[in-house]
């Protein structure tokens, strides 16, 4: 089924709704004490833990879309259910990560958000939106219709790269944890020189869609991660509403190598298999192309 603009606004407003509901959901039990689970993941501890929170946010997000699914006749996919495969059947889906950056919730620290996205069968997102509850903030964004940012237009704010200041490195726990992370900084620390920036400012602790915000609030900035053999990486829920938002505020989203991310991907969910890219410029997005290859 295509869909037309007014369509995508429909769906947009309701993917609106049932995040801020969440969202709500989260910030009511952010000061309290939450019982933390272990499910079957990747190969990372943020994918292998999971909250009574993250299902209390499945569950309302689900009850505002669901009706969506028989109107639009689409397939949903959302972390904390499995994966029918439907996603690969019908010709839009629901991509939802009902609390994005579990770990950060746990640790009482910034850098959790709900995240939902309709994506093509073709991979392409339609609709992103991400709403973080501690800064009570709102993304979002709807293909050939522009970002949003607490729902006035957000324009890119395109910063000359001649201009003195610091480089934004955005990353988790699982850069730090690379076995070349003390070569990766000083190779970053080169780039930032060369190509005029004033050092490095670290951000290190998010979920991967408040990671790729940070990139857009903290300009100039880039935020990847290397493809790796094992499963892990992030999922197609943690990357698809954000490369939407990118994509329409004009910033750089793609697999480590310049490619489209596979966001239906048809034998796993996980996204190690090319890694990911999230830049404000091209010749940033180039500079780091060139480190994976190098090392």
């Amino acid at each position: 089924m295509q869909l037309s603009t007014d369509e995508l606004m429909i769906l947009s407003n309701q993917a609106i709704s049932a995040a801020c509901q969440a969202g709500h959901i989260i910030a009511e039990h952010s000061k309290s004490p939450t019982s933390v689970q272990r499910k079957a993941g990747g190969d990372s501890l943020a994918s292998k833990v999971v909250t009574e929170v993250d299902f209390l946010c499945q569950e309302v997000i689900l009850k505002a879309l669901l009706p969506s699914c028989l109107e639009f006749d689409l397939a949903l996919l959302s972390e904390e259910s499995r994966d029918d495969k439907m996603r690969l059947l019908k010709d839009n889906y629901w991509c939802i990560d009902p609390l994005d950056g579990t770990l950060p919730f746990i640790e009482r620290s910034s850098g959790y958000a709900v995240s939902i996205a309709l994506v093509s069968r073709s991979g392409q997102p339609l609709i992103g939106v991400i709403y973080d509850p501690v800064e009570q903030t709102l993304y979002h964004a709807i293909k050939g219709c522009g970002a949003f940012r607490n729902e006035q237009r957000w324009l890119f704010k395109d910063i000359s790269l001649a201009e003195e200041q610091a480089l934004t490195i955005v990353y988790d726990r699982s850069f730090v944890q690379h076995r070349n992370y003390e070569q990766l900084i000083v190779s970053l620390e080169v780039i930032a020189g060369g190509l005029g920036f004033n050092g490095l400012k670290h951000i290190k602790h998010g979920g991967a869609a408040m990671n790729a915000c940070w990139v857009l609030e903290n300009c100039p900035g880039c935020y990847f991660k290397f493809p790796k053999q094992e499963n892990g990486g992030g999922s197609l829920w943690d990357y698809a509403a954000t490369s939407c938002l990118f994509n329409e505020i004009g910033a750089m989203v793609s697999d480590i190598e310049g490619g489209s991310l596979d966001l239906n991907r048809q034998d796993s969910t996980f996204m190690n298999h090319r890694g990911i890219l999230y830049t404000t410029h091209q010749t940033i997005a180039d500079s780091i192309q060139t480190l994976y290859r190098e090392i």
